[in-house]
């Protein structure tokens, strides 16, 4: 029976790690995403300064349509798959977010993203959707949108930096308020987390701290704010000293 129920939580720990793996991919996917596209956006208006915004966007759906978009995904994938190798990661998720920042600079995603544009430039160009003037420019500018690729990149992180910061607080602020049995700034507190928690990176450990408070300040709540915790409730409590 030991050894099954072993076999269990070493299967759900890999089920887990698998998930959290494929959200952090995704979050990334999502979050490069925009902001890659947000930089490639804005450096094609700083190109092309005479175009007026009808010209720009057309520009910028023609890119798409031709594969800036899937491109940019597998972009962000690929850099991340390799980033992760060259920081010493080859199975699992990331840990925090200096490893993210670490792997996705050493992927090569600037790169990538250079070799993207000129790519799906020429096929536009090709195709006859844009002037070989207009792709001459954005290629030889190409400088330009990686600047804003990368400068966005750098500010993302900082946000998440700020973000986990903001959480370990609120997390701290928590705990103090539960050792005081305090319930109303245990619920200032816990919806202030509730909301930054939607926008960080899925970290394994900030995931279950969240979690195991998220248990805990309901288990108060719904029983009228009772802080008498059943033996199993208090093993929760342990969890998070």
């Amino acid at each position: 029976m030991e050894i099954e129920n072993l076999e269990k939580n070493n299967n759900l720990d890999v089920e887990n790690n698998l998930t959290v793996e494929k959200e952090q991919k995704g979050f990334l996917e999502s979050t490069l995403g925009k902001t890659i596209n947000a930089a490639v956006d804005i450096g094609i208006r700083a190109l092309l300064p005479d175009f007026i915004d009808e010209q720009i966007i057309n520009i910028k759906d023609n890119l798409l349509e031709y594969g800036l978009g899937d491109g940019i995904k597998k972009t962000i994938d690929d850099a991340i798959d390799l980033g992760k190798s060259a920081i010493g990661i080859f199975t699992g998720d990331f840990e925090n977010i200096s490893q993210m920042q670490s792997a996705v600079k050493n992927g090569g995603l600037i790169d990538g993203v250079s070799s993207l544009l000129d790519t799906v430039v020429d096929k536009v160009s090709d195709a006859g959707l844009i002037s070989n003037g207009v792709a001459e420019t954005i290629k030889q500018g190409k400088d330009v949108i990686l600047n804003n690729v990368e400068s966005n990149i750098e500010n993302t992180f900082s946000e998440q930096y700020t973000a986990i910061e903001n959480i370990d607080n609120y997390i701290n602020n928590w705990k103090d308020s539960f050792e005081k049995q305090d319930f109303d700034n245990m619920e200032k507190e816990y919806l202030k987390l509730e909301e930054q928690m939607q926008t960080i990176a899925p970290l394994t450990k900030t995931i279950e701290e969240a979690k195991t408070i998220e248990i805990l300040h309901n288990l108060i709540k719904n029983n009228g704010q009772d802080f008498n915790l059943s033996q199993e409730q208090l093993e929760l409590v342990e969890k998070l000293k």
